[in-house]
């Protein structure tokens, strides 16, 4: 038996796991992480669902008790087919969605993967059925990124982790409008021989 300590603050649920590739209703290859967030006094679960070509996929569970989930019946947002930017940097699939609710939109920092390499990429929603793409909002080797719920003296921010030179350090950005990012800055560096190297 795992040893609990004292100080134990988060705990598993007995019931888990809550979904498995049994509950997805459509064909795929596994599930993997999943964000959550409270839509309309509901939970929603917002999964990276891996599909049978080998891509990611976003798939949409939600709850009345944050225990029992129904899945949609397909994926709410794919790789972009449309002749656009997005299509290009999204051929292998997009992963890593991150939701942060800023006034009535729901928007998700995502990553876009192609044979360029990761990069952040940003849609918003407003009901979890329709996604808009904002824009692509970092060069490659970045993943893991995250919007601020509030401003920072007065701009928008987001926490992201580009790789340079083998390194994925934690880097601050700042914004004014969603789309054009400046003033990085390194907030958090990996330890060696640790975890998070």
């Amino acid at each position: 038996m795992k040893k609990r300590y004292k100080y134990d603050v988060v705990k598993r649920w007995e019931g888990n796991p809550i979904l498995t590739i049994e509950d997805i209703p459509f064909p795929c290859n596994n599930v993997l992480n999943a964000v959550c967030a409270n839509y309309n006094g509901r939970y929603i679960l917002l999964l990276r669902v891996e599909d049978l070509t080998g891509r990611s996929v976003f798939a949409l569970a939600q709850s009345d008790d944050g225990y029992h989930f129904e899945m949609e019946d397909e994926p709410v947002m794919q790789p972009c087919r449309r002749d656009d930017c997005f299509k290009e940097y999204e051929k292998k699939g997009i992963e890593g969605q991150r939701i942060t609710k800023i006034g009535d939109i729901y928007y998700i920092m995502y990553t876009a993967v192609s044979s360029y390499g990761p990069l952040l990429a940003l849609a918003e929603t407003t009901g979890f059925k329709n996604f808009k793409r904002i824009a692509l909002i970092s060069g490659p080797e970045n993943k893991d990124g995250v919007l601020f719920p509030e401003e920072i003296n007065g701009k928008y921010a987001r926490l992201d982790k580009p790789v340079t030179g083998g390194l994925a350090n934690i880097w601050i950005s700042y914004y004014d409008d969603l789309m054009t990012w400046g003033h990085s800055r390194c907030v958090m560096t990996i330890r060696d021989d640790h975890w998070d190297s």
